[in-house]
């Protein structure tokens, strides 16, 4: 499985208002160029991580966005699930559209699904604070001036 850059981006841009103290506000262009992203990519992921209520935004000049939980409130597996689309990882996975023919006597299905709950238990035993333990250094690297 792999993640889409949404939902990277996504977590990107919580680990970097994460690591900023709680005051302060970071803007989409200080993210966009600390991590070398597409502005317009990230206007839309922070858009959607507001929607979910997981930053705020403070409009207007000197404006910028920040945590709206605590870290330790921000558990990974429920980013993950809320950024990505589809968690279908085979063709049988979606009912709609299935048309595998072995379907009904299948075991790899029921493997991988056993698989994708085992990813999931372990993102969920993950907070955005788990990720925050090298503030300093994770600081030393976004945040040059």
């Amino acid at each position: 499985m792999r993640l889409t850059m949404y939902t990277d981006f996504s977590l990107r841009v919580l680990m970097y208002v994460g690591a900023k103290d709680k005051s302060e506000l970071s803007t989409i262009q200080e993210i966009s160029t600390a991590y070398d992203i597409s502005k317009n990519h990230l206007m839309k992921v922070t858009y959607e991580l507001g929607k979910h209520g997981y930053i705020e935004t403070v409009r207007g000049r000197g404006g910028g966005i920040r945590l709206a939980l605590l870290p330790e409130n921000i558990i990974i597996g429920e980013v993950v699930r809320k950024t990505e689309d589809d968690f279908n990882l085979v063709e049988c996975f979606n009912c709609t559209t299935n048309q595998c023919v072995i379907t009904p006597v299948c075991k790899l299905k029921n493997v991988l699904h056993e698989a994708l709950v085992a990813y999931f238990a372990v993102l969920d035993q993950y907070t955005l604070y788990d990720l925050l333990g090298n503030k300093d250094q994770l600081g030393a690297i976004l945040f040059k001036k």
